[in-house]
């Protein structure tokens, strides 16, 4: 009997010690993995893995960064997932640069007063955090409370804040949110690499050809100078562009360059400045239609052609009509505005794989001039943006007609397909003055002015040029103020314009390719609605009653071959012999 009561306190002491030592090491396997994060990335376009440029920024971080989301609580599914998604991506940045990352979901209004509210909404507003409104309706009520989908990043003395979610015309809300997680890891690593740069890239606006200044450009000239040191030159003035400019811009300039300012323009460019075009060549603008119900558009004298041609592409004076279009409204009888497809104004839909547009939405364009690429060796073209299948242009000088609202639009009118509007163009560039400047000036220029005429790049460079009329100016009335660059007032829409413009000078002026992030691939996979009706039943069973099944076979099994073994060991025990 005593060995009976022995045997079974081993048997209780060693099913407690498994028991005590399982629970060790499911607690020790969750403290790794909260050390650790990994996973396996099954997707056909890799849309988790990191890029080697954001790896290569995470190894070299050299100080702590620190990152507010505050996209907190109870949402819907899809902003349920994105949240998610954010937690795996700053998990994902965490294992590379390890305790350099740290992170923490909040909301700013939790536990807080109406009047604490206030203020804090009033201090986010003035980093650019704008709460959104969420509403939710179930059969019970209807709700709505205020949400922030924004990130707030602090690092090497700088602070930034990044809007976590993306609105795409045209796309549904599921496609939406899926884009959003696409393009996070591009947003975090480029707010991270801006500020930790010791030194912002310098940009300069140029003036002096009429190129526009004041309200009009606020948006721009205030999007620029949150991300960059941004100046402005007047071309008129000093004798060259110093190169302490990584690039310049050039917005629709409307007076005549002169010999003396194209030559500063190509030896910045032939000693390594890079430079963002944005011309149009056609005097047009609404504010003409205010007067008349049409005007002619003559040519602007800007002289620019062959500067651009030798660097590999023109200008054309031209203008593009395009059936995918902007609406203009249109008043009628002093009744309300209505809206009218306005052939002038297209609107671009990106369908490069370029990074600078890849999965970027519609840019709104104004009045739009086609662009041709020049046979240049050693040059490389890239199309950025053009217009749609249906699209037509027309030589200058053109008759813009408020009467072309009364036309219904057929295909058949628009025989001009995919007209290239915005050109990337990279390469060893060559002067647009090889031999066109007289040796007494090359002596002044370089006795006197201590410069040297350079004829060609010394390593590759890059220019951007775009003809997509005024895409980077904004409205301004009395009553609202200004207003963004990508929004269209009739319409109420939002656009990709501030991308466009970001994007281009990201890739002018970074050399460490962040923008290479942008590339992955979208692809949202949705089940096929109509099989899911039909194979409901089937996939339910499958799903709830197999599970269930396969648990019962290895149970079934699992006793019948203990069964079977202790049967074996009573059979192999023999009596005891001996008397009772």
């Amino acid at each position: 009997m005593a060995s009976k009561k022995t045997n079974k306190n081993q048997k209780q002491n060693q099913a407690i010690v498994r028991i005590v030592l399982m629970v060790a090491i499911l607690i020790c396997a969750n403290i790794l993995a909260s050390y650790f994060h990994t996973g396996i990335d099954l997707t056909k376009e890799k849309r988790f893995t990191l890029s080697e440029p954001t790896k290569k920024l995470l190894h070299n971080m050299k100080e702590v960064a620190v990152v507010d989301v505050y996209l907190k609580g109870k949402f819907p599914s899809g902003l349920q997932r994105l949240q998610e998604a954010v937690r795996e991506r700053l998990s994902s940045f965490r294992d590379i640069a390890g305790n350099k990352i740290i992170f923490r979901f909040s909301d700013p209004f939790e536990g807080k007063t109406d009047e604490e509210k206030k203020q804090i909404g009033m201090d986010l507003r003035q980093k650019g955090i704008v709460p959104l409104e969420l509403r939710t309706n179930d059969e019970e009520e209807f709700t709505a409370k205020l949400f922030f989908p924004y990130a707030l990043i602090q690092y090497n003395g700088k602070e930034m804040s990044i809007k976590l979610t993306e609105q795409m015309a045209g796309r549904t809300s599921e496609e939406n949110i899926s884009y959003s997680e696409t393009i996070l890891e591009y947003k975090f690593a480029s707010a991270l690499n801006i500020m930790g740069k010791p030194d912002l890239a310098h940009l300069a606006y140029i003036t002096g050809n009429g190129e526009p200044l004041g309200v009009n450009t606020y948006d721009m000239l205030s999007s620029l100078g949150h991300r960059y040191w941004l100046d402005t030159i007047d071309l008129r003035k000093g004798t060259q562009i110093s190169l302490a400019y990584d690039a310049i811009l050039i917005v629709q300039p409307t007076d005549t360059f002169t010999g003396p300012e194209k030559l500063k323009i190509d030896q910045y460019v032939m000693r390594g400045g890079h430079v963002l075009f944005s011309l149009n060549t056609l005097q047009a603008s609404l504010d003409s239609l205010v007067r008349s119900p049409s005007f002619i558009a003559m040519e602007y004298p800007l002289e620019l052609d062959d500067l651009i041609y030798r660097y590999g592409a023109r200008v054309n004076k031209d203008m593009v009509v395009d059936i995918q279009n902007m609406q203009l409204g249109r008043t009628m009888n002093d009744g309300p505005p209505e809206l009218h497809n306005w052939i002038y104004y297209p609107k671009l839909n990106p369908t490069s794989d370029h990074p600078i547009v890849r999965n970027m939405d519609f840019i709104r364009a104004g009045f739009t001039n086609s662009i041709d690429t020049i046979l240049s060796p050693g040059i490389k073209k890239t199309v950025l943006l053009n217009t749609s299948k249906y699209s037509l242009k027309y030589q200058s000088p053109v008759r813009v007609s408020l009467s072309m609202m009364n036309y219904p639009l057929k295909e058949e009118m628009f025989n001009k397909s995919y007209l290239p509007v915005a050109v990337l163009l990279e390469g060893k560039f060559r002067s647009a003055f090889t031999n066109k400047l007289a040796p007494s000036y090359l002596k002044v220029l370089h006795d006197s002015l201590h410069q040297d005429f350079k004829a060609v790049c010394d390593s590759d460079n890059k220019i951007i040029i775009t003809s997509i009329g005024d895409a980077f100016i904004n409205n301004y009335n009395q009553r609202d103020g200004y207003q963004q660059m990508d929004y269209y007032f009739w319409t109420k829409e939002y656009f990709a314009n501030r991308d466009f413009l970001l994007n281009c000078i990201e890739y002018l002026t970074d050399k460490t390719n962040i923008l290479e992030s942008r590339s992955k691939e979208m692809k949202l996979r949705l089940l096929d609605n109509g099989r899911v009706k039909d194979e409901k039943t089937t996939w339910q069973v499958v799903n709830v009653a197999i599970p269930v099944a396969i648990v019962l076979v290895f149970a079934s099994a699992y006793f019948f071959f203990r069964k079977r073994r202790y049967e074996i060991k009573s059979n192999d025990i023999k009596p005891a012999s001996g008397n009772v």
